[in-house]
């Protein structure tokens, strides 16, 4: 009976270990978030905010090597390499409880640093020879089927509605099942009626959230990991029967 528990262990902990070596979910995570966050950069002035996905891909990459020495070490029944093996994922743990406690600050962060920049930013539309911060607008407003910041009637304040003074809002505002619109304030039904501060402080958060979700699921593999490698590493120890199992001797 004592064999079976110590030999189940051993298959679970070889089992995490395979999980563990699976950590390229977290770099995709970790790209993922900076791919977004490039189409949105522009409304938020805070380069910290991606701190959390430069710590994920990092974690993600060092997993990945880790997961596989700890598979090895287990199957090996290495005594070195498990203890190893279990100090570097507690520290990778503490690594991965950070990550969650930045995304939750920043997260919180994120509606200031929209509220604050976005006025800005559409304050410099320019749709003539647009700029990048021009075109993440146009980008924004069609992705997020939005106009304006709080609705299509803030474009009556922006320097470009002034200048083009044909009462018109840009044509990413344009509902898009829609041919014939030519974003004229006279025809609102054409016209998304949305605001989109409140939809790019959503996704923006939407997407921190990604980042601490995986951050908290492989911290629980980490914690089921690191108890098998140390109840492993404990039977390796002080088991004779166990002992006895892995060099292919008999226990009488």
């Amino acid at each position: 009976l004592a064999e079976g528990r110590a030999w189940c262990l051993k298959e679970l902990t070889v089992f995490l270990c395979v999980l563990q070596a699976a950590a390229g979910i977290l770099c995709y995570v970790g790209a993922y978030v900076f791919i977004t966050y490039d189409d949105y950069d522009h409304f938020f002035e805070d380069v910290y905010t991606l701190i959390p996905a430069v710590i994920i891909i990092a974690v993600g990459t060092l997993l990945f090597i880790i997961g596989l020495i700890g598979c090895c070490a287990t199957i090996r029944e290495s005594r070195c390499g498990l203890a190893t093996f279990v100090i570097i994922l507690l520290l990778v743990f503490i690594t991965e409880v950070v990550v969650v406690v930045l995304g939750y600050i920043y997260r919180a962060k994120v509606e200031d640093e929209v509220d604050h920049s976005i006025r800005k930013v559409y304050n410099g539309y320019n749709g003539t020879n647009p700029d990048a911060a021009s075109r993440a607008i146009d980008y924004v407003q069609r992705q997020l089927r939005c106009c304006g910041i709080h609705n299509y009637s803030d474009w009556e304040n922006t320097v470009w509605f002034k200048q083009t003074k044909n009462n018109s809002v840009p044509l990413s505002c344009c509902k898009a099942t829609l041919s014939n619109c030519t974003g004229s304030l006279s025809r609102p039904m054409d016209l998304y009626s949305e605001g989109c501060e409140a939809l790019v402080v959503k996704k923006l958060q939407e997407i921190m959230m990604y980042v601490i979700w995986a951050a908290l699921a492989f911290a629980a593999i980490q914690l089921l990991g690191m108890l098998c490698a140390c109840i492993v590493l404990c039977r390796r120890s002080r088991d004779p029967a166990y002992e006895l199992l892995i060099t292919g001797g008999t226990y009488a």
